[in-house]
């Protein structure tokens, strides 16, 4: 009799690991066909700033991977229809200043311009965007418009932050047809607490 009990219970112990092993294999193969998945929160407006989050979303997204974007506080003007894009080197120190213009040295040299200068001057602002905008096209860099139209085009969720609209008072007619969803950060949060990759720009 007690070697019964002892052969039975070997062989519940045989099928409770021959099931976690078989459980183990299923919960592999589900992991590995589950497209890789990113976030990003995009908090800033600027010239400077759109590009990252944008890039980084289109190329992950055209790499097949699943992509939300979520805009908030300044980063939601990325959503406007008619994008209207400036460059500050205030508070920017790392930013090399280069001139798109003129013989090769000219443009090579970096101005290491100071903020009190920047601030100061009227009009510094428009030619820094300006200027950015001109070298970001010579060098075959895509507008921002175009970089958005492909995340759209290939499916990246744009989620726009209801309370910022609400507390700078745009109506809902500034922004893009193509924003996902209107939410808060608790829906963005349900949304990608299981995404493997979680970015703040």
């Amino acid at each position: 009799m007690l070697d019964e009990a002892r052969l039975s219970a070997i062989e519940i112990d045989e099928r409770d690991h021959w099931f976690a092993e078989q459980f183990a294999r299923h919960i592999q193969r589900w992991e590995q066909a589950k497209a890789p998945s990113l976030s990003i929160m995009v908090t800033r407006g600027s010239l400077d700033w759109a590009y990252p989050p944008f890039i980084v979303s289109s190329t992950a997204s055209a790499l097949g991977w699943d992509v939300t974007m979520f805009f908030t506080f300044y980063g939601l003007t990325l959503l406007k229809r008619n994008l209207d894009l400036k460059l500050s080197g205030l508070g920017n120190p790392a930013m090399p200043m280069k001139l798109p213009y003129g013989p090769d040295w000219l443009r090579r040299v970096e101005w290491q311009i100071p903020n009190l200068l920047m601030a100061g001057v009227p009009g510094f602002e428009r030619m820094a965007t300006t200027m950015m905008k001109k070298t970001l096209k010579e060098k075959g860099v895509a507008p921002i418009e175009e970089l958005r139209a492909l995340c759209i085009e290939d499916g990246v969720k744009l989620i726009g932050c209801q309370m910022t609209r609400d507390l700078f008072g745009w109506p809902p007619e500034v922004f893009i047809p193509e924003v996902t969803e209107w939410a808060g950060a608790a829906s963005y949060l349900a949304v990608t607490r299981d995404y493997r990759v979680n970015l703040y720009m």
